[in-house]
């Protein structure tokens, strides 16, 4: 099995015409996904490499039964553009755009959830489940078929692991890039709890980084309601006191938010944590191994 994407994946992509979005669209649907349609404005009747394309989300979905968007709208457009694929019904959105405001997104974030919509980023890599669909930006050729759910903050640093994975033979069920922003649609718990309820996921690696308080709640979680196994790693153990790193998100008050606050947060329920992406993915291959 997988979660968020699969075989059911009917794709619509808003701003396909656009450099990045023809690019992935047809990069996506040359992997195997299902790419049903794209959106830009004005250019209903053309096509994107065989990909049809629609003035709206709306007419995507009643031509073409799209239920998953991804958009590749620039950032002063791309608020309008979620609004607009979780009103026309689009169960799945994946905002791969960086760049959208945080006051956009504070009143986004409340409006895609009363409509019970999913929304994961924005300023995100998406989501693949390798062999069956890629939406997004992910390097598919990186991983490999298997059973280890990965969710992170930072795209890069899922590559390393899931290339580090591979290496030992060992692949993933889904992929999951949550984004850095300080306001994202899914965040670490609600993916952590999809990956408990899938029965193809028997093991879980998550990917934090310094800043805010993410991982410390995810902690809680995982002590509460996972039977399923988590090893983590958390990205800044060499961060210099004081300093704002990478993402928006990473923002540290006091010892709070620190890789070692953190690390130590997680442990405390049972998850041990690598030092480094290496060893991150050296304790996933010895709890898989466990498993039998």
């Amino acid at each position: 099995m997988a979660i968020l994407v699969g075989a059911e994946t009917r794709l619509v992509v808003q701003g396909i015409t656009g450099r990045e979005g023809s690019f992935h669209a047809t990069r996506n649907r040359d992997y195997g996904t299902n790419v049903v349609a794209g959106v830009t404005p004005g250019k209903a009747g053309q096509d994107v490499n065989g990909i049809p394309v629609f003035n709206t989300v709306a007419d995507a979905v009643a031509e073409r039964q799209a239920n998953t968007a991804m958009v590749f709208v620039p950032p002063r457009f791309a608020a309008d553009a979620i609004y607009e694929a979780v009103d026309a019904g689009i169960e799945t959105v994946i905002c791969i755009t960086e760049g959208i405001p945080a006051h956009d997104m504070l009143q986004l974030y409340p409006y895609v959830r009363a409509r019970g919509a999913t929304l994961l980023g924005p300023n995100c890599p998406g989501a693949l489940s390798p062999g069956v669909a890629n939406v997004g930006i992910i390097p598919a050729q990186v991983f490999g078929q298997g059973r280890i759910g990965l969710v992170s903050r930072s795209g890069t640093l899922t590559y390393q692991i899931g290339k580090e994975l591979a290496d030992a033979k060992l692949g993933n069920s889904t992929i999951v890039g949550i984004g850095g922003d300080p306001i994202v649609g899914l965040g670490f718990i609600d993916v952590l709890e999809r990956f408990e309820a899938d029965s193809g996921t028997e093991l879980v690696v998550m990917v934090g980084e310094i800043g805010g308080n993410e991982e410390e709640k995810a902690a809680e979680f995982i002590g509460a309601h996972m039977s399923t196994p988590v090893v983590a790693y958390i990205a800044g153990f060499q961060a210099p006191p004081g300093k704002t790193m990478g993402h928006a998100g990473a923002i540290i008050s006091g010892s709070a938010g620190t890789a070692q606050a953190k690390k130590e947060a997680l442990e405390g329920h049972g998850v041990r944590v690598g030092r480094s992406p290496t060893e991150a993915a050296q304790l996933a291959v010895e709890a898989y191994a466990k498993l039998g």
